[in-house]
């Protein structure tokens, strides 16, 4: 399957293009990605060292396990997350971009000949990006529960009010989308910087009681030694450590908004130690208690590092981490949802911009209310975070496995590093990466199903978009007229009238099934035609020298291709309007738009199932109109419809 585009779009092989994105000073740029790339690892410390203790395979936290829970955390950390992302994912940026997606589309470039490879890897792409649906739904209940559910630590009584409040947290959270993030956004960086500094604080308090706990975190061989006493424990705890890794792929995602650089200034200097202080801080707060006090403190670690009198400020302070944590992943899915339109994995739907200076603020409406209702959801069924937790990690660790396998694709066959370098690498992530994936698998029953189910669900939706666009175009190509003979015919015969026609075609070749149609019935051609492309490239951004290519066929007739990044804001007019070399300027009052609108009849030839060509039906009816898609101005839209057979 080739990545294609939706909307009269296709996708081509794009030439070298750089857009520069993130502006401001390193320092400036470090303190947004702080206030929204680590909000989900930053929340980590709140639930992951809990849940090794008192989860659904709890380990007693005595000296030995404390310290190897603490070696599995920071080695870990180095690995999957300083290693692997910062250092050499990456690297891996197209034109600036990170993410999955993005990911995907520089491979295609690479591996688009090799047939054999090509449709495998853009699956596991797919899969990935389905996964993230997943998480977006999992990763704000699982943040906000844990952080207010440190109530209980400061007040018992406040156990009836945990799901109710996290319940408005996460209505008011989703109401203001539509409003857009700016405002909220100017106040992340600082908000966070102090939450960092908290964690790092707290940390080192309670590490000046047992320092012995340093030496003890950066020991690979305490981890060693757990996996050789009790491997079954150590597999098992995997699951519960992993949740220390939840966000990691954000610092690759958001790599757009804020650069390389200004991202892993901010981990290695800032985050990472702050992350790590915690940790060791938790450690050394349990080792330092007696069977009474551990007893209690063991079920809520973090918010017991804070004493009694800054407990309910820590409590505040981790519920607007968590906020700012589920706010970055609902941007997220705004951004990965629009990428998946552009690159043609899931139909137009309705994007509303909330900011004037900044393209990457959008808004989708479905996309909001869904992740709102399954959130809400998730809340009231499993009420409590560590149940939640058991339904944590599959997704995060599939993607992760996912990304290891396509960084080792851009490893061979793009950078083609030392191959031996490369083993070691790559056997080091998979064995990594496959630990923790497979360890998640034992709390599918508990929960884990439901990641799962979500990500099938939108893997199923996903392909079946592209394929049956793909069906679509291939079945309409098939009656195609050469533009050549149609215009020898037609522009001698039909009477022409004032004024320009767009006739919107996702084919480079041919005559649209719009103009066939409309010289039909209405028996006559504008003095103008054009025959109007839009392509969406597999880069973020296309230049404006590249943005339009025309071809003049004598007569009257024009084709037009429009090229657009899968980050570029499309806008038809306002190309139109500056469009030179077929004619006179286009006026939106003397321009008629001609769409095209097939209706779907499912058949039984061969490309799908009967199931996938009605859910394909299904979706290209619900679809956003091409009209608002595009930006075309509403009192000069025609569409006429047509019957394909898929």
């Amino acid at each position: 399957m080739n990545i294609t585009a939706t909307g009269g779009a296709e996708a081509e092989a794009p030439q070298d293009v750089s857009h520069g994105h993130a502006h401001g000073s390193l320092l400036k740029l470090a303190v947004g990605a702080v206030g929204i790339v680590f909000g989900d690892i930053g929340t980590s410390p709140i639930y992951a060292f809990r849940e090794t203790f008192t989860g659904h395979h709890p380990l007693t936290p005595d000296r030995f396990h404390i310290d190897a829970v603490l070696s599995m955390i920071f080695w870990s950390m180095m690995i999957v997350v300083t290693l692997k992302y910062v250092f050499i994912i990456m690297r891996a940026d197209n034109k600036g971009e990170g993410g999955s997606l993005a990911l995907l589309a520089l491979i295609n470039r690479t591996i688009s000949g090799k047939k054999r490879w090509a449709t495998g890897i853009v699956m596991l792409g797919v899969f990935a990006t389905a996964l993230f649906y997943g998480d977006s739904m999992i990763t704000p209940a699982q943040s906000v529960l844990s952080a207010v559910e440190g109530l209980t630590t400061v007040q018992k009584g406040f156990q009836p009010f945990v799901v109710p409040l996290a319940v408005g947290i996460m209505v008011g959270l989703f109401a203001i989308q539509a409003r857009g993030t700016a405002r909220v956004g100017a106040l992340f960086g600082p908000i966070m910087l102090v939450y960092f500094a908290a964690l790092s604080v707290l940390g080192l308090i309670h590490i000046m009681d047992h320092s012995d706990v340093i030496l003890a975190m950066i020991n690979p061989l305490k981890a060693a030694g757990f996996f050789i006493h009790e491997p079954l424990k150590a597999f098992l705890a995997m699951g519960s450590v992993v949740l220390a890794l939840t966000g990691a792929e954000a610092l690759y995602a958001d790599m757009g908004h804020f650069g390389r650089n200004p991202i892993k200034v901010s981990w290695l200097f800032f985050v990472l130690p702050a992350l790590l202080l915690n940790y060791m801080g938790q450690g050394a707060m349990l080792l330092s208690m007696g069977p009474a006090q551990l007893a209690t403190a063991v079920k809520d670690p973090f918010f017991y590092l804070a004493s009694d009198s800054f407990r309910l400020p820590l409590v505040i302070l981790a519920t607007l981490a968590a906020i700012i944590a589920s706010q970055a992943v609902i941007s997220g899915a705004f951004s990965v949802t629009q990428q998946a339109i552009q690159l043609g994995f899931v139909p137009r739907l309705r994007i509303t911009h909330t900011s004037e200076s900044a393209a990457g603020q959008i808004y989708i409406p479905l996309v909001n209310w869904a992740l709102m209702i399954m959130v809400l959801v998730l809340v009231v069924t499993f009420r409590s975070s560590s149940n939640l937790a058991a339904a944590y990690g599959i997704a995060v660790t599939g993607a992760m496995l996912i990304d290891t396998v396509l960084i080792a694709v851009v490893l061979i066959t793009m950078w083609k590093w030392n191959r031996i370098l490369v083993g070691l690498l790559l056997v080091v992530f998979f064995m990594v990466d496959l630990g923790y994936f497979t360890s998640n698998l034992t709390k599918i029953p508990a929960g884990g199903w439901f990641p799962l189910l979500v990500g099938a669900i939108a893997f199923t939706f996903l392909t079946t978009w592209a394929k049956g666009r793909q069906l679509m175009i291939s079945r309409m190509n098939e009656a195609s007229l050469p533009m050549e003979i149609f215009i020898k015919s037609a522009a001698t015969s039909a009477a022409r009238v004032p004024g320009t026609a767009v006739f919107m075609t996702s084919s480079t070749n041919g005559v649209p099934h719009a103009l066939l149609h409309n010289l039909k019935h209405n028996k006559v051609l504008h003095e103008r035609v054009i025959l109007l492309t839009v392509r969406i490239e597999d880069v973020p951004y296309v230049s404006a020298e590249r943005r339009v290519e025309v071809t003049d066929y004598g007569s009257g007739f024009y084709r037009v291709k429009l090229r657009y990044g899968f980050m570029d804001e499309i806008d038809v007019p306002s190309a139109l309007a500056q469009l030179q070399g077929c004619g006179p300027t286009c006026k939106m009052m003397d321009t008629s738009f001609f769409l095209a609108r097939q209706t779907l009849l499912a058949s039984s030839r061969p490309g799908m199932a009967i199931w996938r060509e009605k859910l394909f039906a299904w979706m290209l009816r619900n679809a956003e109109s091409a009209m608002e898609f595009f930006k075309l101005p509403t009192n000069r839209v025609v569409e006429l419809g047509s019957q394909v057979e898929i």
